[in-house]
């Protein structure tokens, strides 16, 4: 029978302690809600005893959406941090006070200075007295991958006996490795489960060495009940398991892991996109499930297949993980199926295959200039030279009347008093100027492509990159359109110049929608 496994979320505990990732109030709010939304089974707030703040945070966040959700927040095994995290919690459905203690030689030894039965000790009376509070207590065994095998088991039979009813068991610094970590999970399991079934076995793994995902599924295969993730990975030093990397892992790999978890994955790329947007931290273009490139293909061998068939080289569906579909990035390595596809999809039929490979060689001379290849470049490309050679089947019809934006020269004026922006721009053989105003250069340039546009289009993403040691700048943004509010259109632009790059990218979106509706 299949097990359920839960999945404990801390980022608003562990996530936040990544240097520059301090997130007030509100945004602690906001978070919480989007981890309801993911149906994440138990949400670790924060650290109340660190601040006032925090101890506040934690108690707003219970009081917005702890009637129908776990939550526990981190205590130190002392009177006064188990105090706080129960006065900030205890109002929730489910209240769990989580106490940490480490048990390896290095915490014991040069850490806390005592002897391993005194800090054995510690935990006991830790746990003693949280249970006089809340019915249940999670036990984390600090640097439990580290520990000395007897000790370690020693302190779990205390801490359980004493009344803990979850185990946590943390790679502390990332040094397990796999095969080791699901050992280790597999003894304990054995040992945990014929002393006391009800207790839930929980692990917690660092990815210093890239590992935190691996270690995490196999602990699940080795009898884990419950991990602990945070969303994009984010932790100290390089973070903790990504929970969209575990849970996309196990829901693809469902049969090998006899396991499944609750998770919304629908929700999954709108949690990863606000942490992001929230902590000013980016998500590597590369990284698993969610980042940039996760579902874009440039390859001209892998674009043919997956037209052919998605399952070729997609073994997960991005609609599973919120993002709309798979993005084909036509460049100088796309094949003819790419361009083919990409022609087709604005209305080109061809006539013969001498013009298509004609138009194809031409379009590959544009993606040698360009480096990407956006619809309205086709488009432009194909108007130009069917009208020239007269390749495309009724071209002329096919394209008349839809006329798309194009940039002929911006004006922008950055200061903190009125910053302003004129825009230039053309619409087949209309030449359109409007001025804005705003609060910043950007947010003024595009209420100027706003105003001469006339759609309703709501700023969802705005990012600028550096992709040559800072001289080619690449901008990207997601923009939506009033009149259907669940459509994302996502848009990019390259120029030596960031100001130009982010009004081409925002027009790139503008065309992507004229030539889809």
């Amino acid at each position: 029978m299949s097990r359920k496994i839960l999945v404990l979320d801390t980022t608003l505990r562990d996530g936040e302690q990544v240097p520059g990732a301090k997130l007030n109030l509100y945004e602690k709010l906001e978070l919480a809600h989007q981890l309801k939304a993911l149906n994440v089974d138990i949400i670790e707030a924060g650290f109340p005893a660190s601040s006032q703040g925090d101890f506040n945070a934690v108690k707003e966040i219970v009081a917005s959406i702890g009637k129908d959700r776990t939550i526990t927040a981190l205590a130190r095994a002392v009177k006064n941090d188990i105090d706080a995290v129960y006065q900030s919690i205890k109002y929730a459905k489910n209240p769990l006070i989580h106490i940490v203690l480490g048990t390896s030689s290095v915490h014991v030894e040069k850490k806390f200075n005592r002897s391993k039965d005194e800090v054995l000790e510690m935990g006991v009376s830790a746990v003693k007295y949280a249970k006089t509070l809340l019915p249940d207590v999670q036990y984390s065994t600090e640097d439990a991958s580290r520990s000395d095998f007897e000790y370690l088991w020693k302190t779990i039979e205390a801490v359980v006996k004493a009344g803990a009813t979850m185990i946590n068991i943390p790679d502390t610094v990332g040094y397990a490795v796999p095969e080791e970590f699901g050992e280790l999970v597999k003894k304990i399991n054995y040992r945990l489960k014929n002393m006391n079934d009800k207790v839930i076995l929980s692990v917690h793994c660092h990815n210093d060495t890239g590992l935190a995902t691996a270690n995490t599924l196999i602990a699940i295969k080795n009898g884990a009940d419950k991990i602990e993730c945070t969303i994009n990975g984010l932790g100290e030093r390089a973070g903790n398991a990504a929970l969209e990397e575990v849970v996309m892992g196990l829901k693809l790999r469902a049969e090998y892991y006899n396991a499944y978890t609750n998770i919304v994955t629908k929700e999954i790329c709108k949690a990863s996109r606000l942490v992001s947007n929230l902590t000013g931290l980016d998500i590597q273009v590369n990284k698993a499930i969610t980042g940039d490139n996760a579902f874009a293909h440039s390859s001209g061998i892998h674009q043919d297949g997956l037209l052919k068939s998605r399952d070729v080289y997609e073994v997960i569906s991005p609609e599973d993980v919120g993002v709309e579909n798979m993005e084909i990035i036509l460049t100088a390595r796309s094949g003819h199926h790419a361009f083919k596809s990409a022609a087709e999809k604005i209305g080109c039929k061809f006539k013969d295959d001498e013009s298509f490979e004609y138009l194809f060689n031409k379009f590959l001379e544009l993606a040698d200039v360009k480096k990407e290849v956006y619809d309205h470049d086709i488009y432009y490309l194909i108007e130009k030279y069917s009208n020239e050679k007269a390749l495309a089947n009724n071209a002329g019809n096919q394209f008349e009347g839809i006329d798309l934006y194009e940039l002929i020269s911006f004006q922008v004026v950055s200061n903190d008093i009125f910053p302003t922006a004129t825009v230039k721009m053309k619409k087949g053989k209309e030449i359109i100027i409007n001025s804005s105003v705003g609060d910043g250069p950007i947010d003024a340039l595009y209420s100027a492509i706003k105003n001469i546009v006339g759609l309703d289009i709501d700023l969802k993403e705005y990012k600028i990159n550096s992709m040559s040691r800072g001289k080619e700048a690449l901008g990207r943004v997601s923009i939506r359109i009033g009149y259907n509010n669940q459509k994302i259109y996502s848009a990019r632009a390259m120029d030596t110049d960031v100001i130009k790059a982010s009004a081409l990218a925002f027009i790139n979106g503008i065309n992507s929608i004229i030539l889809e509706n």
